[in-house]
């Protein structure tokens, strides 16, 4: 995965300039930086949502800007994204949201018979319980917590089996043990696939933690990339405001 020169303007604003960031299959890369410092926009150029102003994409081999129709579809099969929003369906039950993850792979017409007669049910229930969901799979998702919900995007993951991970804040309404797990879940999968994590984080030390490298993004702009190993809690901390 590699980006060259990414610029992203949204009207007169610049949400990321002069972005130049390459991962290695492998890697699990940590995105910090301050609310509005581009990290979400970072994940959506690299999953197609966010086409560039200027600059050159390559994921898995392919620009996501370029693809179309069935193409783009295949290439975010190969991708699996942890949107910080979630992007679940609150009106279906656990086990249609989790199976979301293979849409990607099914015919239209075995995804359409799937929310009559769920499909593939024992790797949804092998999933959810690595989330500790397993008794929840056929509750609507809407009736459950900010924290299973985001258990229920991880479990989507986990299903789709992609080969580069890309989370927005994937552990941001999990407590500290939930979240270490999450991060683990996340880092296992890419690796898995001998593929990539690339993970826009909130807490410091969860990056430390659980990734190779940190990217520390400002007002748009790679401002850090460093080994984890040579950072510290205090050093990450500034990108977030905080002061000891």
């Amino acid at each position: 995965m590699r980006l060259t020169g990414i610029e992203v303007r949204f009207g007169g604003t610049p949400a990321l300039a002069g972005v130049d960031l390459a991962v290695a299959a492998g890697e699990r890369v940590a995105v910090v930086g301050a609310s509005g410092a581009g990290k979400s926009t970072l994940l959506g150029v690299l999953n197609g949502a966010v086409p560039p102003t200027a600059g050159s994409v390559r994921v898995l081999g392919q620009d996501p800007a370029a693809l179309r129709g069935r193409e783009l579809r295949r290439l975010r099969a190969r991708t699996g994204t942890v949107h910080q929003h979630l992007e679940l369906a609150g009106q279906l039950r656990v086990v249609h949201n989790v199976n979301a993850g293979r849409l990607g792979a099914w015919s239209a017409a075995r995804a359409a018979w799937s929310l009559v007669h769920p499909q593939g049910t024992d790797d949804v229930l092998a999933a959810l319980s690595r989330v500790g969901l397993a008794d929840r799979a056929y509750e609507r998702t809407d009736r459950l917590s900010g924290g299973q919900r985001q258990r229920v995007a991880l479990a989507r993951l986990l299903v789709q089996r992609p080969e580069l991970v890309l989370a927005d804040e994937p552990a941001s309404a999990l407590d500290p043990a939930l979240a270490d797990q999450a991060l683990g879940l996340l880092g296992e999968l890419a690796a898995g696939r001998g593929g990539a994590l690339l993970a826009c984080l909130h807490d410091p030390a969860l990056a430390l933690r659980h990734c190779d490298r940190v990217v520390g993004l400002a007002a748009g702009r790679v401002v850090l990339d460093a080994p984890a190993r040579t950072l510290t809690v205090a050093a990450l901390e500034g990108f977030y405001g905080v002061r000891r």
